[in-house]
């Protein structure tokens, strides 16, 4: 039957015809945002009687979605793609398209388009709702549908985490009048935009807060075009205010601060409660090294805006800025956290074959795909929790490295402990019988903001004087008893708590410290010359992980009720502590994974240069690794680990990725793009055709902006590819010169 396969066209074979068309159908329902790219499915035929029709199907993004006719030709297109196997004497078995459907989901509307094509005959579109009646297709719905189709195409096409078999991806936008036909229909349907969702770290998506101007952003931010999208977003203002916040965005995008600031200016008078807009300003005035400036606006957006991540986010990240780690801690505890929802697909469904052809000379220079020994990893390395957080953990996980890069781990567990209830102190308050009543009009309160005033203060503010102490878990936990500082001006109950988990490491080993290259090198080097620690022979030490304190557990927050009263007679207090919410205790777990893992490493690293052996992962290993120092902000070690990674004769897409981000970002122009060819051989392996926007685009054109796309041009030249791998690379300068991306001209 490879006859009946197209030529360089991906397709999964049904089982029964028409299986996928029913499956769609049936999942229409469980579509909740953009929906799953759009799905071709044909039959074929060969016109014999005894000869049974064969249906195939694939997925494909890229594709004009404006009208039926667009759509029918491209069904037309896999006519002329159908392998030939007819000989010089004899004509073979001839397979033939008979008819196909194309189905591309309108977002804005909740409704599937479909158009069905028959060979030869006529062509009929029809929209499909969730209960799976037909209706006729308005120019409306066609708009709606064009629009879908291309942010499905902008916003999936390089997204790693989104993978489909048998997916081609093409090019959503190929001319300057096609991205103006784009901008239309993007300027008539804006107001809809929140219709189709958001980021999943957006509780609530708004009319500038969606993946309407997601892609808008992403489209023309990619190629440093700021300015058509500060064209389009002027027009909008005059109707919405709230857009000022994105075209304010698009002036900094375009180096026109001066304007951009009038702009935020002007607008925070019509719109105060807009926390995109402080939002803008906030990350204008880090730029600028305002952050005292800026944390006020940043407390001002957590104010108007409570209830989204984003917003505790930007308070914490510029708490981290201004070295305030305590109020960093705080406000991450208040963050709200969001079940994450990942992309629409489609239901998977066993094909009863699945053709993938070969597609172009490109990809001769890619490794075999076939498992090997590279394809296996440690089961310590496998069992890092921490790939697997999504949506908001994953964010709050990346604020949680960041501190822990800046002061190390053991201040971190002083600073938790100095800010949170921990469980060894919650239960002896238990214990303890005699618990008086906690006057509210002594100690502090701990706003969710991180900022700390007194009682009385709360009290003229909020015109009551019972409600300081309302709630521990967000508003804290006062005291009379202060703990006293010691003469390094270090709390006594902190300093007491870590001696007690510093000294349960009795292996005699120093604690290798994770905030500082030269400490932990010095450390591991130091180890393995006075012999405290053998190597096992599968290269692990025994102890070096041990160097690491474990996070003690920290005091439950559903007892938050029992936790809101302390004693005076306790040998420490619960002066300013709050309760830690469950999920940062697990991140803290989740981290202390990491750096005990990542701290193995180095010091196994350490050991070997100084036996003078040989260090050796295999393939998924190095990679496991690299992700690992990228998370915790290793960056050096980590493009190392990828770069032995590439030592390794693995089919693996990720450390090519990472490595052309990092070249790029140092301006390395023969190392991009040396890279560069091999991740366009790994996406035009997987059937991604396409040039704008993908992950290669925007690093050439960040290069570009600097050298100019001539002597990338050059460059290229220089390298030898052979025709068809050249080509390729040059389309992405050929898309500067058409849509004049800035260095196109030098």
């Amino acid at each position: 039957m490879a006859d009946a396969s197209f030529k360089d066209v991906p397709e999964l074979f049904e089982v029964d015809l028409t299986e996928s068309l029913v499956a769609r159908t049936e999942s229409l329902s469980t579509f909740r945002e953009l929906g799953p790219p759009d799905l071709v499915q044909v039959l074929k035929s060969t016109g014999r009687s005894g000869q049974r029709d064969l249906g195939s199907y694939h997925y494909v993004s890229g594709v004009d979605a404006s009208s039926s006719a667009s759509l029918a030709a491209y069904i037309n297109s896999l006519t002329y793609n159908i392998e030939d196997d007819s000989g010089w004497f004899s004509k073979g078995t001839s397979w033939k398209v008979k008819s196909g459907c194309y189905c591309c989901f309108n977002a804005f509307s909740r409704v599937d388009v479909r158009v069905d094509v028959k060979i030869p005959g006529g062509v009929q579109a029809y929209v499909v709702d969730l209960r799976g009646e037909r209706h006729e297709a308005t120019p409306e719905i066609w708009q709606e549908t064009f629009l879908s189709a291309i942010l499905r195409a902008i916003l999936y096409s390089d997204d790693p985490t989104y993978w489909l078999e048998a997916y081609r991806k093409l090019d959503p936008i190929t001319t300057p009048e096609g991205e103006l036909r784009f901008l239309q229909a993007a300027e008539a349907l804006f107001m809809k935009g929140w219709q189709v969702g958001s980021d999943p770290e957006i509780q609530v998506a708004t009319v500038v807060s969606n993946h309407l101007t997601a892609a808008i952003m992403k489209y023309f931010g990619d190629s440093g075009r700021y300015q058509h999208a500060a064209n389009l977003f002027e027009k909008i203002l005059a109707k919405e205010p709230e857009v000022a916040s994105l075209l304010a965005r698009s002036y900094l995008g375009m180096n026109e601060e001066v304007k951009a600031v009038q702009i935020m200016a002007s607008a925070i008078k019509q719109t105060p409660q807009s926390y995109t807009l402080l939002h803008v300003q906030c990350d204008f005035l880090r730029a600028k090294g305002k952050y005292d400036w800026a944390l006020k606006l940043a407390r001002q957006a957590v104010n108007c805006a409570p209830s989204e991540f984003v917003t505790w986010e930007k308070l914490t990240e510029i708490y981290i800025d201004l070295g305030q780690y305590e109020n960093a801690l705080l406000t991450l505890n208040s963050c709200p956290m969001f079940t994450y929802n990942g992309r629409d697909a489609h239901r998977n469904l066993t094909p009863a074959r699945v053709h993938l052809p070969p597609k172009g000379a490109i990809v001769d220079i890619l490794p075999e795909r076939v498992k090997t020994e590279d394809d296996e990893a440690d089961p310590a390395l496998l069992r890092l929790p921490a790939p697997g957080l999504r949506g908001t953990w994953a964010r709050a996980y990346s604020l949680l490295t960041r501190l822990v890069s800046q002061i190390g781990w053991d201040e971190l567990l002083k600073t938790r402990s100095s800010v949170f209830v921990m469980e060894e102190e919650y239960r002896m308050q238990k214990a303890q019988g005699d618990v008086r009543p906690q006057s509210v009009t002594e100690g502090k309160v701990i706003h969710e903001d991180g900022t700390v005033r007194s009682p009385q203060r709360v009290d003229s503010l909020q015109g009551k004087t019972d409600r300081a102490d309302d709630d521990a878990s967000t508003r804290g936990v006062a005291s009379p008893a202060q703990s006293a500082p010691d003469e390094d001006g270090h709390n006594a109950e902190n300093d007491t708590d870590s001696d007690t988990l510093a000294n349960a490491n009795g292996d005699g080993l120093p604690t290798i410290r994770i905030s500082t290259e030269s400490g932990r090198e010095k450390a591991a080097q130091e180890k393995a010359a006075n012999g405290h620690e053998e190597a096992k022979e599968n290269g692990v030490k025994e102890h070096a992980g041990d160097a690491l304190e474990r996070p003690v557990q920290a005091a439950e927050n559903s007892q938050e009720g029992d936790g809101a009263q302390a004693s005076s007679q306790e040998p420490f207090s619960f002066s300013n502590k709050r309760l830690c919410e469950r999920w940062l205790d697990n991140l803290f777990m989740v981290l202390y994974e990491d750096l005990r893992v990542w701290t193995i490493f180095r010091a196994e690293v350490a050991h070997f240069k100084t036996q003078h052996v040989a260090y050796r992962k295999t393939g998924l290993e190095w990679e496991i690794l690299g992700d690992l120092g990228m998370r915790l902000h290793h960056k050096e070690e980590a493009k190392e680990a990828y770069q032995r990674c590439l030592d390794t004769a693995r089919y693996s897409y990720k450390p090519w990725s990472k490595l052309l981000d990092m070249y790029a970002e140092e301006g390395d122009i023969q190392r991009t793009l040396q890279v560069a060819v091999r991740v366009a051989a790994y996406q035009w392996g997987e059937y991604a055709e396409m040039t704008y926007p993908t992950q290669i685009a925007r690093c050439v054109f960040k290069l570009g902006q600097i050298h100019g796309h001539a002597k990338i041009s050059y460059s290229l030249l220089s390298m030898g590819l052979p025709d068809s791998v050249l080509k390729i690379m040059e389309s992405y300068l050929h898309y500067g010169r058409v849509f004049k991306v800035e260095g196109y001209d030098f």
